[in-house]
């Protein structure tokens, strides 16, 4: 039987700069159900990649005396190498300038444009610059830019428009019937209630002002407007053709999940639906509007002067610290905080204190009781139950929890195990029954259900620390995979190394601040 497929993808980021840590969290979150879908046995084609057309890159190529080509590229592989450093497994990364994407993007214009749902006309609005969006006068919010708080300025320039107006009524009945298909519910009912029933207006999907974009054929004056170029690349770059759909594009379409940020949900939910409708395309499953990730509880952004990086968060903590913190600490539909602080109290308690500690002291008492050698003897007591019945358990806890993307809620029942796991070595007190000869199996049972819950926990936790996930079974020195408390493994030249070592707050502060 063939694998279920799922296809996961992220937004693909904007070229305008280096991603901070709020913008690198979307690609660390869909790298954790990825690779939780293919731990379950799924067929995973995980795609994130790049958007990189628009007036704002060719403002800021020519500010730096290049040209947009040369400025992207060098962005680009930027976004990659930091996608890279976080230790996600992309199966494709795209562009926007992919001369592949860039035909099939024309040819869907073309399509739009006989069908009869564009149409030229002339725009007239208020546009922001770096938001790449026009407003209505009473969108404003103290008469700039209420995406980015900007100044905003009058253009009208012809435009090939998108009749977006054809297909109201048939959104609202989309998605009224299918609850699913926007995630969370609040944000359903804010696209609902806010966006759509008030009354779609056309959409802009051409400019001339500019020329960094991808050339309308049927008016070469125009260049293809951002929308219509970024949404599209989910289906050009796996085999999408107006002319006729490869069977990779057959395999994999519709998506399963677009993981994207609460900020741009309505082009996802209002402008992508229509889209596909016009080309007579299935929509995806679902799209998941996450929230954001905040620094002292503000925006994170490179104009408040408060960006943080993932490369230099790794660089200081380490990359599996930085991937447990982000995903537990937004762990579904509120906003999280990041300050060094919390990163480094969370590193401490959970990841040195709950996992680290756990792992090596167990495997140091193996060590030290039983020249590293144990097996189960099955000299059981009552409390031995209770962390057996929970070590059965976490599979399905684990999977009601990402089952509703609750990724957060998840870990938590993963450390949840942990520290049970801790509590039952006091419950036990290993070093007491070391001191009684006729104790010895009773203690080999206690260490191997310590084993069995750390080689559980760890299989688990490789979607969330795959780096910390692989040290911990090259420690424990088994090659059992299963997902649950298994009675016949052995366990045997087992070697503690620290996982996660303990950070001194106040000198690790004090060399952030020397060093920004």
């Amino acid at each position: 039987m063939e694998n279920k497929k799922y296809y996961i993808s992220t937004a693909i980021a904007y070229t305008s700069g280096k991603p901070h840590i709020g913008n690198t969290y979307e690609i660390i979150l869909a790298d954790a159900i990825a690779r939780y879908k293919r731990l379950k046995g799924y067929d995973v084609y995980f795609q994130t990649g790049t958007d990189e057309h628009g007036e704002k890159i060719e403002l800021k190529a020519k500010a730096k005396g290049v040209s947009p080509k040369e400025y992207v590229d060098e962005v680009a592989a930027e976004i990659k190498r930091i996608w890279d450093t976080m230790n996600t497994s992309y199966d494709r990364f795209v562009r926007t300038t992919d001369p592949h994407h860039e035909e099939i993007v024309q040819k869907i214009f073309n399509k739009m444009y006989e069908k009869g749902d564009i149409y030229k006309g002339e725009y007239k609005g208020l546009y922001c610059t770096p938001c790449e969006s026009f407003w209505t006068e009473s969108q404003l919010v103290d008469g700039k830019c209420p995406d980015c708080g900007r100044e905003v300025e009058e253009k009208s320039e012809e435009a090939y428009f998108f009749k977006l107006s054809n297909y109201q009524d048939k959104l609202v009945d989309y998605i009224e019937k299918h609850p699913e298909f926007i995630w969370p519910e609040s944000r359903k009912n804010e696209m609902l209630n806010n966006f759509i029933k008030p009354g779609l207006q056309d959409l802009c999907v051409s400019r001339t002002s500019f020329d960094w974009g991808i050339p309308v054929t049927i008016d070469p004056k125009h260049v293809v407007y951002v929308w219509l170029d970024a949404l599209t690349n989910y289906i050009t770059n796996i085999g999408y053709d107006p002319d006729g759909s490869s069977e990779e594009f057959n395999k994999w379409w519709p998506a399963d999940l677009h993981l994207i940020g609460k900020d741009i949900i309505r082009f996802h939910t209002i402008y992508w639906p229509c889209f596909l409708w016009s080309l007579d395309v299935e929509l995806p499953k679902q799209v998941f509007g996450h929230p954001w990730l905040l620094t002292n509880n503000d925006k994170i952004g490179k104009s408040r002067g408060n960006a943080i990086y993932a490369d230099d968060l790794a660089k200081l903590f380490g990359v599996d610290a930085v991937r447990y913190y982000v995903l537990h600490e937004i762990p579904f539909a509120n906003d999280g905080n990041l300050t060094y602080e919390l990163l480094i109290e969370r590193t401490n308690t959970d990841l040195a204190n709950t996992l680290g500690n756990l792992v090596n002291r167990t495997i140091s008492m193996a060590n030290k009781y039983f020249d590293g050698v144990v097996k189960n003897t099955k000299v059981s007591e009552d409390v031995d139950l209770s962390l057996i019945k929970m070590i059965n358990e976490l599979d399905s806890k684990v999977e009601n929890k990402m089952d509703k993307l609750e990724i957060g809620f998840a870990l938590d029942e993963i450390f949840d195990l942990l520290r049970r796991s801790n509590k039952y070595i006091d419950e036990t007190c290993p070093w007491q029954l070391a001191k009684e000869e006729d104790k010895k199996d009773r203690l080999q049972t206690v260490l191997y259900n310590l084993l069995e819950s750390i080689r559980v926990c760890a299989k688990l936790l490789y979607p969330f620390l795959p780096e910390t996930s692989d040290k911990i079974f090259k420690q424990i020195n088994i090659s059992d995979q299963s997902l649950a408390f298994n009675d016949n493994n052995e366990y045997k030249d087992m070697v503690p190394e620290v996982l996660f070592a303990r950070i001194d707050k106040d000198k690790k502060l004090k060399e952030i601040e020397e060093n920004s």
